[in-house]
């Protein structure tokens, strides 16, 4: 396996809803809620509306957008692919897809031994 392992993917689904968002708002980016007020959701933001800490971990992009998860859930997901996905129903309270019928919903699955292996040299 030669090609670089992505610690977040996005399916076709979400990709529209992203490119829908971007038209309405401009750039940008994601944070993985840990909990809180909004749950363990995938929360999407205009770019530069919510701040990253130093202690915030960079998984990739969905299509440009940058996505952020903090270090203590990393710790926990680390052999975890995020798929954010896209469901029917209301986004997060602070996310912009809240309104539109339609809300980010974060799937995953586990990275194989060799996947995990790659990722150790990828960083």
């Amino acid at each position: 396996m030669s090609a670089a392992i992505a610690r977040v993917t996005a399916t076709p689904a979400a990709l529209e809803l992203i490119a829908a968002l971007r038209g309405r708002h401009g750039p940008l980016m994601f944070f993985q809620s840990g909990g809180c007020c909004d749950g363990s959701t995938p929360m999407c933001y205009q770019a530069g509306e919510f701040n990253i800490s130093d202690t915030d971990v960079f998984l990739g992009e969905l299509d440009g957008a940058p996505f952020y998860m903090g270090c203590e859930q990393f710790a926990y997901w680390e052999h975890t692919q995020l798929i954010i996905d896209v469901v029917a129903g209301n986004g997060g309270m602070f996310s912009l897809d809240n309104g539109t019928g339609k809300r980010f919903l974060t799937r995953s699955r586990l990275f194989s031994d060799e996947e995990v292996s790659l990722l150790k040299r990828q960083a």
